[in-house]
């Protein structure tokens, strides 16, 4: 039971490319310029750089589906802590989920240390979170970005963006060419078990929070089958976090 409790919060977080020619360069920072000014513009966003979400999510196993609420403090890239509460069929539960850096924990009931790779996936799903909330990783050192043509999600035309990660890891962020906000994003991820799965997410229903839009509800598919709905109730950008935010449980 443990096990898979821990399973599903976990989620509620080749050949190398031609090098882009300067037009192609220049075409991706017009689309991620638009997407930037979409979402509140550069001022803004290099604020948010710590942050803090309240969330309700519904996470469905077969027919069983299962509620829970999610309060989140993400500072960067590398630093983050959910603390979770929810019911899991007849039985209820807290947990809390911390990386600090290079290190991490996990208390469901018991506290258990993050092993290097256990680390490196909680990494992956903050920036796999982070990017589409910002956009601005994307223009910075670590991570890798081309333009991918475009498909359409729904009905509406979107720019594709094909991304490499800090990892190594390749994702792609499908944005909206009329309004640049970002609507899709699909990544390869890693489950607790070990097991790969492709997570597909969509954004829609943006609000505003103090001049920054956020899509406040998430719909992700696992493998392709219905697997978390998310609804963000509350989102607020700091100037500060107490350090202690992201150490060690006790």
């Amino acid at each position: 039971m443990k096990r898979i409790l821990i399973a599903l919060c976990a989620t509620i977080l080749v050949t190398a490319p031609a090098r882009p020619s300067r037009a192609d360069d220049k075409d991706l920072q017009a689309v991620l310029d638009k997407a930037i000014k979409a979402l509140g513009g550069e001022e803004k966003l290099k604020k948010a750089e710590i942050t803090t979400t309240k969330t309700k999510a519904t996470i469905k196993f077969g027919e069983n589906e299962n509620e829970m609420t999610i309060q989140s403090t993400t500072q960067g890239l590398d630093r983050h802590k959910a603390e979770i509460e929810g019911k899991f069929g007849d039985n209820e539960f807290k947990g809390i989920v911390v990386v600090n850096g290079n290190k991490g924990w996990r208390v469901f009931g018991e506290k258990m240390d993050m092993d290097e790779d256990a680390v490196s996936n909680e990494k992956r799903r903050i920036y796999i979170s982070e990017v589409p909330t910002r956009i601005l990783p994307l223009k910075e050192k670590g991570f890798k970005a081309e333009l991918a043509g475009e498909e359409k999600v729904g009905n509406k035309p979107a720019a594709v963006i094909k991304a490499t990660g800090p990892d190594g890891k390749d994702f792609k962020l499908f944005l909206d060419k009329e309004s640049g906000l970002p609507v899709k994003l699909v990544a390869k991820m890693i489950g607790f078990q070990g097991e790969e799965y492709e997570q597909e997410t969509t954004y829609k229903d943006y609000k505003d929070f103090d001049g920054i839009k956020v899509a406040t509800k998430h719909d992700s598919k696992r493998d392709g089958e219905d697997f978390v709905k998310s609804e963000i109730t509350e989102f607020k950008v700091l100037d500060k976090v107490d350090a202690k935010t992201f150490s060690e449980p006790e």
